[in-house]
């Protein structure tokens, strides 16, 4: 087995995983606009759609969803932990029996027959994680899905600013004296970040001409029996589309979710998210700013794409 896939199955295993990834909406600024964008996306979408496919679905956030709309939905996901989450959160919200769930990883779809659902979703960059098999695991995705896909992969051009600001994940702080763990982390850290720092030119290209984070300290992490981060493939969004395209999928669209709100500082969106108008006024701008083909490779994390089959 690859390492890339060790690494994400322990990451993700981790017995808490399920509880801190269900409230992250709650925690993160950039965490609720880029899941507000791919609410509007499946919303707008949902014609003709009856059975649906989430891959990496995490704690059930969009199969919840899918599912209270009346879609039958397979809930992927190679973490008990939140599989477990989404399973406590699928039954208060009704809808458990929608959905059926699966454990397994995205290089692993084998099981599943060529066109087998109406939609396929993958979002939060689990495609990412599965290098070096990212090509093959779009693929089998493209493979199952009958009319349309929609995906989230980590962005190249998104990655790249956190090379120059390990401060980055601050600017969304959305609640300081949340309990959470990173949240803390975060706050900790900020002094020890700005004194750490130096800029990394090498470091910086190297990212952008490869588009890997992560790699030999990862493993020899993992190998002493820690937790690291992911083996993360970020993609360039010409990169995305051409392989798309490359699968059989057509009028394909990209999108960069949290684009616009990176050109604000904190205060000003915590003052945003605190007032319902202004919130809801803000993420239906950012939703339209994101999509805007000449932005969409600066998203915050991610890289959203769709298309028809």
């Amino acid at each position: 087995m690859d390492y890339s896939r060790k690494i994400a199955e322990r990451l993700w295993n981790l017995p808490d995983k399920g509880e801190l990834e269900s409230r992250r909406e709650e925690v993160f600024i950039d965490d609720i606009i880029q899941k507000s964008h791919m609410e509007k996306e499946l919303l707008s979408h949902l014609d003709g759609i009856k059975t649906v496919f989430d891959g990496g679905a995490g704690c059930g956030r969009f199969s919840i969803l899918l599912a209270q709309k009346g879609c039958a939905v397979t809930h992927f996901d190679l973490s008990e932990p939140m599989i477990d989450k989404a399973k406590e959160l699928a039954a208060k919200a009704g809808v458990l029996d929608k959905i059926t769930f699966v454990k397994g990883a995205l290089e692993e779809l084998k099981d599943f027959n060529d066109r087998s659902f109406d939609l396929v979703i993958s979002f939060d960059a689990p495609v990412s994680y599965t290098y070096p098999h990212q090509k093959k695991v779009i693929g089998e995705l493209v493979r199952i899905c009958r009319k349309r896909i929609m995906i989230s992969v980590s962005s190249r051009l998104g990655s790249l600013p956190y090379l120059s600001n390990p401060m980055q994940k601050c600017q969304f702080l959305l609640d300081e004296t949340s309990d959470d763990p990173f949240v803390k982390w975060c706050i900790e850290n900020k002094e020890s970040a700005v004194e750490a720092f130096h800029f990394d030119k090498e470091a910086v290209l190297k990212l952008y001409r490869e588009g890997l984070m992560g790699g030999d300290s990862e493993i020899a992490e993992y190998e002493n029996g820690g937790t690291p981060w992911c083996i993360t493939y970020t993609f360039m969004p010409d990169e995305l589309e051409d392989l798309l395209k490359h699968y059989g999928v057509k009028n394909i669209k990209l999108a960069g979710p949290g684009a616009y709100a990176r050109t604000l500082p904190r205060e000003l969106l915590v003052k945003i998210m605190n007032d319902e108008k202004q919130r809801s006024d803000f993420l239906d701008f950012c939703h339209f700013y994101d999509a805007n083909p000449f932005v969409c490779g600066m998203g915050k994390d991610n890289l959203f794409a769709q298309g028809e089959l």
